[in-house]
């Protein structure tokens, strides 16, 4: 009788990872998509109209007050009273 109990447990179990990834695949599919060339144009805009400062040969010479990466000389360490 165990045996038996053992062989629906399994198929339980089997059952039970079916219908997980069955609901995997259905959130996979209701997932939002776009097609592949509307992505690419999306990406070469964006790196098109998005200023690199990494990347000044594309973009040109970059002042430190604009550059995020620029080490900043304005910012004291510490303060002795």
């Amino acid at each position: 009788m165990s045996a038996r109990g053992g062989r629906q447990s399994m198929s339980e179990l089997r059952y039970r990872r079916l219908l997980e990834h069955n609901q995997r695949l259905r959130e996979d599919l209701a997932r939002p998509r776009i097609r592949v060339s509307e992505a690419s144009a999306s990406l070469i805009r964006y790196c098109k109209t998005t200023k690199d400062h990494l990347v000044p040969s594309v973009w040109g010479p970059v002042g430190r007050s604009e550059d995020p990466y620029a080490p900043q000389t304005n910012k004291a360490c510490c303060t002795i009273q």
